[in-house]
């Protein structure tokens, strides 16, 4: 995230006393320009470096530092005709190795670009490393190289980090796209500023007896050192209105503690005069006022941090200040990793901590205040709310499983505990209670317990012998019933079609919770009448699929239940309507088929319809 070093602008837009405003603008337009502070030619683009105060703002452009080129990098020509429309030129150079990025500042309704280009000198800038032509129609406040100060992930104005070494030199010019101009300020940031913060950008590149522009806060000693063999010195000060003598003051150091550019007039012994000038700049330290916490029952997945700026601003000018947030008191005071504006916040309670700062110097700046964040989840209940008691008496358990911590529970039957076990029909309500730091979110969930039986199996009809095998399930009543197949899925219809010749286990569930109950059936095919009579058809009578079955017999009866053959599985072939060699009267006759199911027992075939004739 960002660490910043302040690169000093007095933005006339913003609103302050109308005294200080006056007192700005006198001073620097009136001294600003005399110390280059706007260039619009990339040739006598201005030096900065550490702590150097920058007064921004364009007004048209000099040469076109582009040879009527079309375009630039991402930067295209405006309706000038060329790339450059309102220019300002700065250079500036590396003195560490790390992360650098900056952020442009101005105000919201204009339309700002920029290209940063590394180079030695303005005949060889060549492409931009970085560039940045979006329109604002965002309103952003901010454009630049890493990322936005306010924490606005989704500013689509920002460059990726520039990793830098030392003595690498850019040129950063800043285009006013829209002719509307208000100004700017340039904060620089990355992590070269945390390890290096007093020689990140290297100030030697501004050559200055007083030293580069000093931007300081109010309150803060700053001492200007205008040290030379011998010399005597004369200092004067000027905020707006020209230099006037500071009387008394004639060592070689001046403390100073006012917005002014200052100047020192040095004689040597051998009668030389060497005159200095360099300006200072004070910002105002901003208070961070009193913050509420926010705590809500919303479970929601992202906090809006920017509905809080209000209240750490007060009465000051958000113009003049910004606010961020932090997860870390550390990083707020070094500035470092704060939390998106629209920050993705868990479920509970964390500390936030508030930074507010300058925008034209963000090294002024109060931490002082936090405020709890309780994103608290109302209780999600997904317990059943239909439960039945079966067979009309035991009885059931409604409710959670397991206690949640902080979850408090009280169902109204007066008990207490995440679940109860009733033996009535009836309505049951439960309301759930989650309480952290003094803050509750309930929720109510209501269960209806009614009577029901368990499942019966009344009757199965196998209708075989056809090129579609049907199964229908008659059940003892028309309820919510679920039937499977054998291993196959539960379905709310009790018919089962194509089902394959042999043994197959029906089950009928009832959904409720009021248990199931299976039968094992077989599924075999016969002939319904067979006609003995020695012409090559039908003249015996058989079991279709009893080949599939284990130890299958099939015992056969006359209509007064007198057994007359035993067909085992060597003689499945069939009857030839005979008993003791004496062939059977035409009529009506009747078999068992017994078989040893898959668990091992002899077991007779139920459900099949055992009756088939013999015609004579």
């Amino acid at each position: 995230m960002t660490h910043w070093l302040f690169l000093y602008f007095s933005e006339v837009h913003l609103l302050m006393n109308r005294f200080i405003v006056l007192l700005i603008l006198l001073f620097f337009i009136g001294v600003g320009t005399g110390n280059a502070q706007i260039s619009a030619d990339c040739v006598d683009a201005v030096a900065i470096c550490n702590n150097t105060p920058i007064n921004g703002g364009t007004n048209g452009f000099g040469i076109d530092d582009f040879g009527g080129a079309a375009s630039s990098g991402c930067l295209e020509r405006s309706a000038t005709g060329l790339i450059e429309s309102n220019t300002a030129w700065y250079r500036f150079r590396t003195g560490a190795s790390g992360q650098l990025g900056f952020n442009i500042g101005f105000d919201a309704s204009e339309d700002w670009d920029f290209a940063l280009y590394r180079a030695s000198d303005c005949n060889t800038l060549g492409a931009p490393v970085r560039c940045n032509f979006f329109d604002n129609s965002d309103a952003n406040s901010f454009l630049g190289v890493g990322e936005d100060p306010t924490g606005d992930q989704e500013n689509f104005q920002y460059e990726p980090w520039l990793t830098v070494t030392p003595g690498e030199e850019y040129y950063l010019m800043i285009n006013n796209f829209s002719n509307t101009n208000s100004g700017f300020s340039i904060q620089f940031s990355g992590s070269i500023f945390i390890t290096n913060p007093f020689d990140a950008l290297d100030c030697s590149i501004v050559n200055n007896l007083l030293g580069p522009p000093i931007a300081a806060c109010e309150g803060q000693p700053v001492t200007l050192d205008a040290t030379t063999p011998n010399g005597t010195y004369d200092w004067a000060m000027d905020t707006g209105s020209g230099f006037q003598p500071i009387t008394g003051e004639h060592n070689a150091t001046l403390a100073v503690n006012v917005s002014a550019t200052y100047q020192v007039q040095v004689t040597t012994p051998l009668g030389n005069t060497i005159f200095s000038e360099v300006q200072v700049a004070f910002s105002e330290v901003p208070v961070a006022e009193p913050v509420s916490d926010i705590a809500a029952c919303s479970g929601a997945t992202t906090i809006d941090l920017s509905e809080k700026d209000a209240e750490v601003l007060g009465a000051q000018d958000p113009n003049v200040f910004v606010v961020s947030y932090y997860g870390d008191l550390g990083d707020a005071n070094n500035g470092v990793n704060s939390l998106p504006k629209l920050y993705p916040a868990t479920a509970g309670s964390e500390t936030i901590y508030v930074r507010i700062a300058a925008i034209d110097n963000p090294n002024c700046f109060d931490v002082t205040e936090q405020f709890q964040l309780i994103n608290l989840e109302s209780p999600s209940l997904d317990f059943p709310q239909e439960v039945f008691l079966c067979g009309g008496n035991g009885n059931v358990k409604l409710g959670s499983e397991v206690a949640v911590p902080n979850y408090s529970y009280v169902w109204d039957t007066g008990e207490m505990t995440p679940s109860i076990t009733v033996d009535q029909t009836g309505v049951y309500t439960v309301t759930v209670t989650n309480m952290v730091a003094g803050l509750s979110c309930e929720s109510t969930r209501t269960v209806t317990v009614s009577a029901s039986n368990p499942p019966e199996i009344l009757d199965i009809q196998i209708e075989d012998l056809q090129a579609n095998n049907t199964v229908t399930v008659v059940a003892n009543t028309a309820g919510d019933w679920e039937y499977q197949l054998d291993d196959g899925q539960f379905q709310t219809g009790n018919r089962f079609e194509n089902v394959a010749p042999g043994p197959h286990r029906i089950t009928v569930s009832d959904p409720g919770g009021c248990g199931s109950v299976s039968e094992t059936i077989v599924v075999v095919g016969f002939p319904k009448y067979f006609t003995p009579n020695g012409d090559g058809a039908n003249d015996r009578w058989y079991i279709v699929g009893a080949e599939l079955l284990e130890n299958v017999e099939v015992a056969i009866f006359n209509r007064y239940g007198k057994l007359l053959k035993v067909l085992r599985d060597d003689e499945i072939s069939g009857w030839d309507g005979t008993f003791n060699n004496r062939k059977m009267p035409g009529g009506d006759y009747w078999f068992r088929l017994t078989y040893t199911a898959p668990n091992g027992q002899h077991t007779v075939a139920k459900y099949v319809n055992n009756h088939f004739s013999l015609k004579r």
